[in-house]
């Protein structure tokens, strides 16, 4: 790069920090009353006062809505490419064929690697749970509007910033591990996957901590007027993006390792006595 293209540069990224100084400056309201800081954080985590009108009746979390459309969007999704696009794979895979058997291939791998007994179900549980994971963590950055019960416009989070959706994926998925165990194993197996009573608690506080602390990460870089250019598209993307891929793979991770030790098939630990007869057999 040359000289002259440093200067112009320089110039150009001066004045758009120059414009944005003078933009917060022309917009900022120092007589605007706020809400106060503790207050937006506790509506970010209990949503009290965004909730939504469900059917006319029920006043339910903006992220049950949310959970809703993903839920609805995945299955219809899953239809599609079942019905019009798998029947036409062939042996060299297009772009979309690849990809999609490159994730199914992940997680197959995963199950197979982490749980050899029942491969087929728990990696088709650990993709599903993965894909919502995911693709419910990103929802939030297309900014869904929504009413809420006192006519205010409100943005639908993500299905699992909700602490009853963290709670029901983490108990779910639990219970898939009792599953495998009773399946696999019996009331033994399953009797294992209940020594590990703190599992379910783990994942949904897991789950929910995650997603939570980039929610308010992002709500405090809003409320504040000198943050709250440019500096939120980076903050909110940044965040989105590393919590849903992080706490997917977290999530399928554990499943698959626990489902596979509560049912692995245990061999029968052989008596001292009949140990003891064939030692002496032996050395006869």
């Amino acid at each position: 790069m040359t000289k002259k293209r440093k200067a112009v540069s320089i110039a150009v990224f001066a004045a758009i920090i120059i414009a944005l100084i003078i933009g917060i400056a022309a917009t900022a309201r120092p007589d605007a009353v706020k809400e106060p800081i503790n207050e937006v954080m506790k509506d970010a985590v209990l949503h009290e006062t965004g909730r939504i009108n469900l059917f006319g009746e029920l006043r339910v979390n903006p992220a049950l809505i949310s959970a809703y459309i993903v839920s609805g969007i995945l299955i219809a999704f899953a239809l599609v490419v079942r019905i019009f696009v798998i029947p036409k794979f062939t042996l060299v895979p297009g772009r979309f064929q690849y990809l999609l058997e490159k994730g199914v291939g992940l997680f197959t791998g995963l199950a197979k690697q982490n749980s050899p007994q029942k491969t087929q179900f728990i990696g088709g549980y650990i993709f599903t749970a993965g894909a919502y994971i995911f693709f419910g963590t990103i929802f939030e950055l297309f900014g869904f509007q929504a009413v809420t019960v006192s006519g205010h416009s409100i943005a639908l989070p993500a299905p699992l910033a909700d602490i009853n959706g963290a709670i029901a994926m983490g108990f779910f998925s639990y219970g898939v591990i009792l599953f495998g165990g009773l399946i696999n194993n019996g009331i033994k197996g399953m009797f294992h996957a209940l020594k590990d009573f703190t599992l379910p608690v783990s994942m949904s506080f897991r789950l929910f901590g995650a997603l939570l602390s980039g929610a308010l990460v992002t709500e405090l870089v809003y409320y504040y007027s000198l943050t709250s250019y440019v500096l939120p598209v980076i903050v909110g993307v940044l965040f989105t993006l590393l919590h849903a891929l992080i706490q997917a793979y977290v999530l399928t991770m554990l499943v698959s390792i626990f489902y596979g030790e509560s049912s692995e098939k245990k061999e029968k630990a052989e008596k001292p006595e009949k140990i003891k007869k064939e030692k002496r057999r032996k050395t006869v």
